[in-house]
């Protein structure tokens, strides 16, 4: 599903306001002007066997985490410009599907596999929107629909949690790309020894549905919020996802 640009409440950033420049907000700023880039993120959909829809949400996030951390993400690595130039401009994410030949093509380019108890997400470097592979581009957005089964065990409260806004509803694909915006908005409110140590601790996280009763309280306790644009499927403004890093817990 493709994701809009999101803006995060001024909890969700060291300053007592978004910067004016912010990548999430929703207003036109000065990144508009920049090339625009997205992140491309491609979850494995077998017709015989499609992963529960929570385990290909934490996957996605993981997945973001994933490839903020590696090394070729940073410094002079191979992917360090194109991840400078996603971010300089609009963060923007995209989560397409594939099966069969399909994902075999999409592993063979450069990008992360993650796993997680069945699914399976690839993540890709960031490119410039108008200039997708061709083994990538020709995958469908539509279809991402996916169910759990069973209702998943509650989250472990040591660990970090995405938490989902009870009220809305979102297809998996989109949901999938909020989760990995929640995801890097907490990766950025970290220290760097807050993040080497998630990193080294393999990404542990849960995405949940708050409670009703709780996601007021969330949204205004000073943990990452995430705001969507409201391009598609749901409103402008709307709070999508709370990153509940216990590193961020007040």
């Amino acid at each position: 599903m493709s994701n809009d640009p999101t803006t995060p409440v001024p909890a969700s950033v060291p300053a007592a306001a978004p910067a004016p420049d912010s990548p999430f907000r929703a207003e036109p700023g000065d990144r508009d002007l920049a090339p625009q880039f997205v992140l491309p993120l491609v979850v494995r959909i077998e017709r015989a066997a499609p992963p529960p829809r929570t385990d290909a949400l934490e996957t996605a996030a993981r997945a973001v985490l994933v490839m903020l951390g590696d090394e070729r993400s940073t410094g002079d690595g191979a992917w360090a410009r194109a991840m400078r130039d996603w971010q300089d401009a609009r963060i923007r994410k995209v989560v397409r599907r594939a099966r069969g030949a399909e994902w075999r093509r999409a592993e063979a380019l450069p990008g992360i596999t993650v796993t997680g108890k069945s699914a399976e997400v690839r993540v890709f470097p960031p490119v410039p929107l108008d200039g997708w592979p061709k083994d990538l581009a020709r995958l469908q957005v539509s279809g991402t629909d996916l169910d759990d089964p069973e209702p998943p065990a509650a989250a472990d409260p040591a660990a970090p949690v995405l938490w989902m806004n009870p009220d809305l509803d979102m297809s998996a694909g989109k949901a999938m790309a909020q989760a990995g915006h929640g995801a890097q908005l907490a990766w950025w409110a970290l220290s760097d020894g807050e993040r080497s140590a998630w990193r080294e601790a393999g990404f542990p996280l849960s995405v949940r549905t708050a409670d009703p009763a709780r996601w007021g309280g969330l949204t205004t306790g000073g943990l990452p919020v995430v705001r969507d644009a409201g391009f598609t499927e749901i409103a402008p403004g709307s709070c999508t996802v709370v990153a509940d890093h216990p590193a961020l817990r007040r």
